[in-house]
């Protein structure tokens, strides 16, 4: 599924546009930033309440597909213009990590 898939059918907000072509293939679920660097799969949609700009270098890092912020966390502004500039896609949504995941789970 992409990216984009993913966007409408789980209903979540675009908050940074990066690569909304690129494939989801797994789902990581992690807040501690060193923990997500090591073991987020390439490819997955990382689901996370972190929305600073040190998040956005684990991402890169980890090479995921997308930034969830769950339980509508905030981005800040630093983040953004860092997500801007790597094309890091965040997105957003209301739901929390676990009814997120276990709707993605049915998705891919």
């Amino acid at each position: 599924m992409t990216v984009k898939e993913f966007i409408e059918k789980c209903d979540l907000k675009v908050l940074v546009e990066g690569e909304l072509d690129r494939e989801i293939t797994s789902c990581y679920i992690g807040d501690l930033l060193s923990w997500v660097m090591g073991r987020a799969p390439e490819d997955s949609a990382w689901l996370t309440v972190m929305g600073n700009i040190n998040s956005i270098a684990v991402a890169t890092l980890a090479d995921v597909s997308c930034i969830v912020l769950v339980e509508d966390a905030a981005l800040d502004a630093e983040a953004k213009a860092k997500a801007e500039m790597h094309d890091v896609t965040i997105l957003s949504t209301e739901k929390n990590s676990y009814t997120l995941a276990v709707e993605l789970s049915k998705l891919i």
